[in-house]
């Protein structure tokens, strides 16, 4: 049996690529002797970098460059396509799984580490640039990674605003002719995974990355002026354009600032490295899902893989952390079988700490139960 392991990252966890293999590890060790293809997914968010380079047989580059609050940080970048395409996962500088609790505050977070790390591929010569956008801990509308880059933004007095949400507080004006000049020739993908505008970005993200309800209204109206003076300045409008909101706004401002296309992020990278070939040779489809829930039906990657295994006709099987109190099957009709990965009742923090061997157990029993013929 040929079997196609497509699995999604379990957050905060294990990546997608580690998952894949714990998966096959489990399936091998069956009766079942499949034959097994990885082909790990992503949609834009934590560990996309992993997916792509595992799939491209790329290089892992680092930078030293500014975490969200200005700290130092090393981030890794990949370079692929004999270094011509540069993959940046916004997580590695300017990421929530950079800062503790206590730390989360919009109003100083900053994109600033994700523009280093842009200018770091540029001086690598790349002239494509895959910019995965999730698990960011910011809401400044990309003025940090715009500022890195050599645009100047001041308020009214002509003062440099300052990082985070608070520079969109005082934002008076762009000034865009000292941008890198290398970025009129590189082109910039984002692939997200939401479709969110910017305009009512806040109230959806600002909330998780440490916003009050009380800032989540100053910040929206802070992108509603933010959006008057790109267009404004830029002639590109922004309020409602779609995915522009993801990552809290930086999306819009690679549209506008760069030119930068923002594309389906699962779609994006299922055809970047090679799904839909795997896909046609394979006689079943698995993949992987940390919660499984309504969130996952709206169109995130293990959705998606199987609505495309669906239209030929091949059964999928998804394993999943949890499922949710009022599961119900109808409301999950791509999914042929699903398989929760847990042994017994525990504490999240313990499951996390299980998750590749949970895969693997389960694989192993699948493995087997496939292997069943009948006397």
């Amino acid at each position: 049996m040929q079997i196609l392991i497509a699995p999604n990252a379990f957050k905060d966890s294990l990546d997608a690529v580690q998952a894949a293999q714990a998966i096959q590890r489990g399936l091998e060790r069956s009766h079942l002797q499949p034959m097994c293809t990885l082909q790990p997914i992503a949609d834009g968010g934590d560990g996309m970098l992993e997916v792509m380079l595992s799939q491209a047989n790329g290089a892992k580059k680092y930078a030293t460059v500014e975490d969200p609050l200005g700290r130092p940080v090393k981030a890794a970048y990949g370079l692929i396509q004999s270094g011509k395409t540069a993959v940046i996962e916004m997580a590695e500088a300017s990421g929530l799984r950079l800062l503790s609790a206590d730390e989360r505050d919009p109003c100083k977070t900053s994109t600033f580490g994700t523009g280093q790390l842009i200018q770091e591929a540029l001086n690598q010569g790349v002239r494509e640039i895959v910019l995965g956008v999730g698990g960011s801990a910011t809401v400044d509308g990309g003025l940090g990674i715009v500022q890195a880059l050599g645009a100047k933004l001041t308020d009214d007095s002509g003062n440099e605003v300052p990082r985070g949400s608070d520079g969109l507080a005082v934002l008076g004006s762009i000034d865009v002719s000292g941008l890198d000049d290398r970025l009129k020739h590189c082109r910039i993908t984002v692939p997200c995974d939401v479709t969110n505008t910017l305009v009512g970005a806040a109230e959806v993200f600002g909330p998780q990355k440490g916003a009050s309800p009380e800032l989540v209204v100053e910040i929206e109206q802070y992108f509603l002026r933010y959006s008057d003076l790109v267009k404004k300045h830029l002639r590109k409008d922004i309020a409602h354009l779609p995915r522009g909101g993801a990552a809290g706004g930086v999306a819009a401002a690679l549209y506008a600032f760069f030119d930068a296309d923002l594309v389906n992020g699962t779609a994006f990278l299922l055809a970047k490295t090679g799904f839909q070939a795997a896909l046609d040779q394979a006689d079943l489809l698995i993949t992987t899902e940390g919660a499984l829930d309504q969130q996952t039906q709206g169109g995130k990657g293990p959705f998606y893989v199987a609505q495309r295994a669906q239209t030929q006709h091949k059964p999928v099987i998804i394993l999943v952390g949890s499922v949710p109190k009022d599961y119900a099957p109808q409301n999950y009709p791509d999914y042929d079988a699903i398989f929760p990965i847990g042994p017994r009742p525990q504490l999240l923090e313990k499951a996390l700490k299980h998750t590749a061997e949970n895969l693997e157990r389960t694989a192993y029993q699948i493995g087997n139960l496939l292997a069943i013929k009948k006397p």
